[in-house]
């Protein structure tokens, strides 16, 4: 393939629910950006079809193809698509492991010899190994049996930072791979007037500057740690208020809203669930800072999104793109422990007027250098096209 040509691409995704997170999210913004330039993307997941689907003017197409069996959704359909309608396109790309949808593909394409690539999104960081020993063990058989063979045969496993490359290595025996680390990031936010700011309803006459925690609210991604720092600063509430806005896909919301009503801050918090579009983009621009405390995370949609709105963040060091957020002075990092989330917070309400101005404006450049959508492209273009070691080099320059 060549880099000019016009090219047809399939990404194959377990589910482009957006309540799962980030990779979603990451396919359509990349999807929009890439139809800008002439190319298209199709999408099939193992999702059921519904009447009436919401269309989002990114893709090409979706084909949902039908949940299946399980949280594998082991669903025979995919397979029967992909023998179809594989070679209608210049490069297929699965996105995520552990599902069946990977396995399908491996096992078509390996047949039709058609190249195709796999995203990880941060599945191969051992951190989930280490917290969750009995799921490990049911990994590691699937691992041996047909998931190290997925990565294997793929032209490139692609990752989103030179540290998610170099964890990954770690976290199963028999690792063999092509490997690429690509530019990541997610496009500018949308022009709102100045003036416009969200309003959530149980917070109108709150008047306290936001810290803001956006995403799943899961175990990963530390908000129990949020939660304690926030309460353990003195002095923090009469400036501050937190909001945690995201979807709650384990139950973890009812036992922080538990923890935050015994330290006496129930009424500092606010838990708006998953805020989406337009209402997304005013949440990011009212607050003062951005928070994400999270114990792994592989890139970080959320803290580019934050970024892309002069949002300074404040991250962990288990964020990997924390050295670029440091090395910009777009915020501050530190580690993923109660002490490690109360220094960053204190890092910040300890900066000046005027030097959190200046961070704002570090943010928008980290931003616009790091994390543009107009970089992601061009990428995941040189990887397509048959040339991840360009991209390599790109990526960790």
């Amino acid at each position: 393939m060549n880099q000019g040509e016009q090219l047809r691409l399939l990404h194959v995704i377990s589910s482009i629910d957006a309540t799962n997170g980030g990779p979603i999210e990451g396919v359509t913004r990349l999807a929009a950006q890439l139809k800008l330039q002439g190319h298209s993307i199709d999408v099939a997941c193992l999702d059921d079809d519904v009447p009436n689907p919401p269309t989002d003017g990114a893709f090409q197409r979706v084909i949902r193809l039908g949940r299946g069996a399980g949280k594998y959704r082991f669903n025979l359909r995919l397979i029967q698509w992909l023998k179809a309608h594989a070679d209608e396109y210049d490069a297929v790309v699965v996105n995520g492991l552990w599902q069946f949808h990977g396995a399908a593909v491996m096992l078509v394409l390996s047949r039709q010899n058609i190249p195709y690539f796999v995203y990880s999104h941060g599945m191969l960081d051992p951190w989930f190994n280490r917290t969750y020993p009995v799921k490990y063990l049911k990994k590691l058989l699937y691992w041996l049996a047909i998931e190290r063979h997925v990565v294997k045969r793929a032209k490139s496993l692609v990752f989103t930072s030179e540290t998610e490359r170099i964890l990954a290595k770690t976290s199963f025996p028999m690792y063999r791979a092509s490997e690429s680390v690509t530019v990541y990031g997610t496009a500018p936010a949308p022009a709102t007037p100045i003036t416009a700011k969200i309003v959530i309803p149980s917070d109108a006459r709150d008047r306290r500057k936001i810290i803001l925690f956006l995403g799943r609210i899961h175990e990963k991604k530390g908000c129990d740690l949020l939660v304690r720092a926030f309460a353990a600063i003195e002095g923090l509430r009469n400036d501050y208020r937190l909001v945690i806005a995201g979807p709650d896909d384990s139950g973890l919301v009812a036992q922080l809203r538990e923890e935050a009503t015994q330290l006496g801050i129930e009424r500092d918090i606010t838990w708006p669930g998953m805020i989406q579009g337009r209402d997304k983009w005013l949440l990011i621009r009212s607050a003062d800072v951005f928070c994400l405390p999270s114990h792994q995370e592989n890139f970080g949609i959320a803290v580019a999104e934050a970024l892309a709105c002069g949002v300074p963040v404040l991250i962990t060091d288990k964020v990997n793109i924390w050295r670029e957020i440091v090395d910009y002075g777009a915020g501050f990092a530190s580690s993923d422990t109660l002490d490690g989330v109360i220094e960053v917070l204190q890092d910040w309400i300890r900066t000046s007027t005027p030097a959190k101005e200046t961070m704002r404006a570090s943010a928008l450049a980290c931003f616009n250098e790091k994390f543009h959508i107009d970089r992601v492209a061009s990428s995941y273009l040189r990887i397509v096209a048959g040339r991840p070691d360009a991209v390599l080099e790109e990526a960790v320059s």
